[in-house]
């Protein structure tokens, strides 16, 4: 089972940009896709983005198509999200995890359900 580890998030101004990383050890990263996921306060956690595990094929959510650009790099062991023209909706705590499968229309499937600790994405002025 991986365990997984999520940097990289701060504090922005609305239209700025940012980078999450998600470091992968004890497990076989390069066997699977990855997916990113957020929480906003009070909310139930939204699938916004994967990847498989051969970076050939993505998924996006409509509420960050565009914006949002997930890549990994197998030799790093590492998922990335670079986000740009950050909006305060998109204020969550961001999670990576290993997906069995994903779909283009949105369906997904864990792999197993470990997940980090998160990273705090906030969007204010």
């Amino acid at each position: 089972q991986m365990h997984l580890v999520e940097s990289g998030g701060r504090l922005v101004q609305p239209g700025e940009s940012l980078r999450l990383s998600c470091v992968a050890s004890g497990g076989a990263f390069g066997g699977y896709a990855m997916g990113w996921f957020r929480q906003p306060v009070g909310k139930e956690r939204e699938y916004v983005a994967a990847i498989s595990w051969a970076s050939t094929s993505t998924y996006y959510s409509d509420s960050v198509k565009g914006r949002f650009t997930i890549s990994r790099d197998n030799g790093k062991n590492t998922l990335y999200l670079q986000m740009s023209s950050l909006r305060p909706e998109d204020t969550a705590v961001y999670y990576c995890a290993a997906l069995q499968r994903f779909g283009s229309n949105g369906f997904y499937e864990l792999a197993d359900n470990n997940w980090g600790q998160g990273t705090q994405v906030t969007v204010s002025s």
